[in-house]
């Protein structure tokens, strides 16, 4: 790693580099290691307080005493990992659902049957997490009548393309009439590279707790009853609503959300103008949320994205995602 210019150790780092990858050095105590220097690569989330922290790719913060910093740089951003960080099905369906939540839920053995007015698949269908406790003839007569009584239809969410999927489920509900849609994948990341995609402060971003009026426009799938979505969209552990103006008295240019949740940030509602597309408005709102969650101490991305969708596949793939594993919807005959 070379730090030099004529054969001297220099810092060519400041504050404003802040939000951006760098490259330091600093001097050891020699009471707790026997190295003299060690190095750190990350993204520099703050320097206050006489101490830089630099988060790696990994999540870890490294604090570095400003005293002990004997040479730092700029470096270009890594190319993309190719594989997400290590993620088990269940713990991610179980972020996923926590980040998306239902207005109501009711257990049936290892399965949670939700709902919300019907606003969103996700947020009214079966999370199958194990056995229902019933044979399965008996627990979809529950299903189907639990979401009889809620006027919806009945949805079981089934996980493929994974060495953990219930493939028998798929293939029990498929033979039994229960028809598949709204094909889904998972996808994963490191969140450092995308906090890394553009600098802090970079562009318009406004970030609220809460959407607004112009932010739910620009979303537009609210449905008939605003209030379920709102309690959808702004449930969750700690929920954040990125906006980039549009011009006076236009609507939005882009949108999105995102759900920190321990390690995971999890990006969802992402919506740009078909007018300022191709700008780099998407990058633009999903790093900047990014940036929040590094600060929160999230380590890993996760979305869920229709399989459908060339456009957004092309952006999550130069954020670096990856496919965890792939889910549709079943769902139950109209009797």
């Amino acid at each position: 790693m070379e730090f030099t210019t004529g054969g001297r150790l220099e810092v060519r780092i400041s504050t404003a580099d802040v939000g951006k990858r760098v490259s330091v050095r600093r001097l050891n105590d020699s009471g707790s290691s026997p190295e003299r220097f060690t190095d750190a690569v990350g993204v520099l989330t703050s320097w206050g307080d006489g101490v830089l922290r630099i988060t790696r790719r990994t999540g870890e913060v490294v604090e570095v005493p400003e005293a002990s910093l004997v040479a730092g740089k700029v470096v270009p951003m890594t190319p993309a990992r190719r594989r997400g960080p290590a993620a088990g099905l269940r713990e991610l369906q179980e972020v996923a659902a926590r980040g998306w939540p239902a207005r109501e839920t009711a257990r049936l053995g290892g399965w949670t049957l939700r709902a919300a007015g019907g606003f969103s698949s996700r947020a009214n269908s079966v999370l199958p997490l194990g056995d229902p406790g019933l044979p399965l003839p008996e627990a979809l007569d529950r299903v189907a009548a639990w979401y009889t009584e809620r006027d919806l239809p009945a949805l079981v969410q089934v996980v493929t393309g994974h060495p953990d999927a219930d493939e028998r489920l798929d293939a029990e509900l498929a033979r039994r009439g229960w028809t598949a849609q709204w094909p889904t994948v998972t996808r994963t990341a490191a969140l450092a590279p995308i906090a890394d995609a553009v600098a802090p402060g970079a562009g318009d971003v406004r970030l609220a707790r809460e959407p607004d009026a112009a932010w739910l426009t620009a979303y537009g799938r609210t449905g008939a009853d605003p209030v379920d979505a709102r309690a959808v969209l702004c449930g969750g552990p700690s929920v954040w609503f990125a906006t980039v103006p549009g011009a006076a008295g236009e609507r939005p240019a882009a949108i999105a959300r995102c759900v920190v949740d321990g390690r995971w940030a999890g990006f969802m509602a992402l919506e740009v103008a078909p007018e300022r597309r191709r700008e780099g408005l998407g990058t633009l709102v999903m790093a900047r949320l990014a940036q929040e969650a590094l600060r929160e101490g999230a380590s890993a991305a996760y979305l869920q994205a229709l399989a459908d969708n060339p456009a957004a596949a092309g952006l999550y793939d130069e954020l670096g995602f990856t496919t965890h594993h792939a889910y549709h919807y079943r769902r139950g005959p109209e009797h």
